[in-house]
């Protein structure tokens, strides 16, 4: 009979990510068609010399593009807003990716309808699962999946600790593609309550983690005899923390400060908040990054700072106060 074939799911980010990404991408090309960044980032970083760029480099962004700056911190404030309250209320982010080893099967689908995680080592535990949300709930092809290539399956903010299972729970539209034929995958009846794979990740608060669930589809199919054929996951597990964090408080309120991330060519921007001053950028690359606080009221003195970024680690940068002219 004939098999309708997937389409390969590309990889992706969260939706919320993807889109706040993608928008700043968008705002920075026009941002970066300004030749203060240029300047900005074309020498070394001084203190005599940076403070007399900081003012000439936002007041022209501000004169130039000033719609694209507004867009931009609006997105910021968003981004921020989200970011600021998983270090807050003590969440790191869990990312989980499906990838694959290679088989000889022309397809192998499998029906993932969700995903949890577990702090408890107790692989019979049937409390204290935490939902994991799908980005797409459905069949998937793991043959898309090999040579590296892998696809976001759920994410979400989780409470920081450690976790020591992850389960993932199938649908009944489980198949295996051979010599063009499509035959139905069956599940053995101890796996109705989810496939339980120990992970042992140790999410911190702030810190985006990825977890990937990699299929040895080769292995996890077995052929009965009789022409049907049996889904026995072979699974393995691992995972890591992606880039670092960055936070601090500015003051005072009255200044009205921004506070710029740069390294390199990458330009980030945070509004602290209005009332603590607390600033946050999450999911930066490790290294060293140069902080600019501008004041948007010129009756205070723009500043500078360079904070060092490690992977897994969120960089507190403390406070740093605004003086007046």
């Amino acid at each position: 009979m004939k098999t309708t074939r997937e389409r390969p799911i590309p990889m992706k980010e969260p939706a919320s990510r993807s889109k706040f990404l993608k928008e700043l991408t968008e705002v920075s090309i026009l941002v970066k068609r300004l030749s203060a960044i240029s300047i900005l980032m074309s020498k070394p970083f001084t203190n005599s010399t940076l403070m007399k760029r900081t003012k000439k480099t936002v007041s022209g962004i501000k004169t130039a593009y000033i719609a694209a700056l507004l867009f931009l911190t609006s997105l910021c404030i968003f981004y921020s807003c989200n970011k600021t309250t998983s270090v807050e209320n003590g969440t790191g982010h869990l990312e989980v990716r499906l990838t694959d080893d290679p088989s000889t099967f022309d397809a192998v689908y499998i029906d993932i309808q969700q995903v949890e995680v577990n702090v408890s080592s107790d692989t019979g535990a049937s409390s204290g699962w935490h939902p994991v949300p799908l980005i797409r709930p459905g069949i998937y092809n793991l043959l898309n999946f090999r040579n590296g290539i892998d696809t976001v399956l759920a994410a979400t903010d989780l409470p920081a600790g450690t976790y020591s299972q992850i389960r993932l729970i199938l649908g009944d539209s489980n198949s295996v593609v051979v010599g063009g034929q499509s035959y139905p995958l069956k599940t053995p009846s101890g796996q109705e309550s989810g496939l339980k794979l120990n992970i042992h990740a140790t999410l911190t608060a702030g810190i985006v983690y990825r977890l990937w669930i990699d299929f040895d589809a080769g292995r996890s199919i077995v052929t009965t005899g009789n022409g049907k054929y049996i889904l026995k996951p072979v699974i393995r597990t691992f995972s890591e923390a992606i880039g670092g964090s960055i936070k601090g408080y500015v003051l005072p309120a009255a200044a009205r400060p921004e506070v710029f991330a740069i390294q390199g060519t990458d330009t980030l921007l945070a509004l602290p908040d209005s009332a603590t001053g607390y600033y946050f950028f999450g999911g930066v690359n490790a290294g060293s990054w140069n902080l600019l606080f501008h004041a948007q009221d010129t009756t205070y003195v723009d500043t500078n700072a360079s904070v060092s970024v490690s992977t897994g680690v969120v960089t507190d940068a403390d406070t740093v106060l605004l003086r007046l002219r």
